[in-house]
């Protein structure tokens, strides 16, 4: 997979995951302290990072489950495994990461996945 496009997705899942802190720490001062903490590391240690476990309870499911998810895909890129199904092993199109960054399977790896627990 292409480095640059690496890069810009590395950039857009810390975006996104500087986003959600920020909205956490809008919602109240004790929540400010703790995010500080969290985003204190360079780039390199953002995807390393374990998150208070009062920070995750604070967040609803669904922000706490996209948090995890952006972490892991941070921890994919540094692994230089990013892009790669889980499931196949196959590039998942970058389409599908510029829609869903921190996806971990291809669409049809996905869909089968989606299909056996209904």
């Amino acid at each position: 997979m292409d480095q640059m496009f690496i890069k810009k997705m590395e950039d857009e899942l810390l975006r996104q995951k500087k986003e959600i802190l920020q909205s956490l720490a809008g919602q109240s001062d004790d929540m400010k302290g703790l995010i500080k903490t969290v985003e204190s590391g360079d780039e390199a240690d953002v995807a390393s990072d374990q998150i208070d476990r009062t920070l995750l309870d604070a967040l609803g499911s669904q922000d706490a489950k996209r948090l995890q998810a952006i972490d892991n895909a941070l921890e994919r890129i540094h692994q230089n495994k990013y892009g790669r199904c889980l499931k196949c092993g196959k590039d998942i199109p970058e389409p599908r990461l510029e829609a869903v960054p921190w996806a971990v399977m291809c669409v049809p790896c996905a869909s089968a996945e989606e299909k056996r627990f209904r």
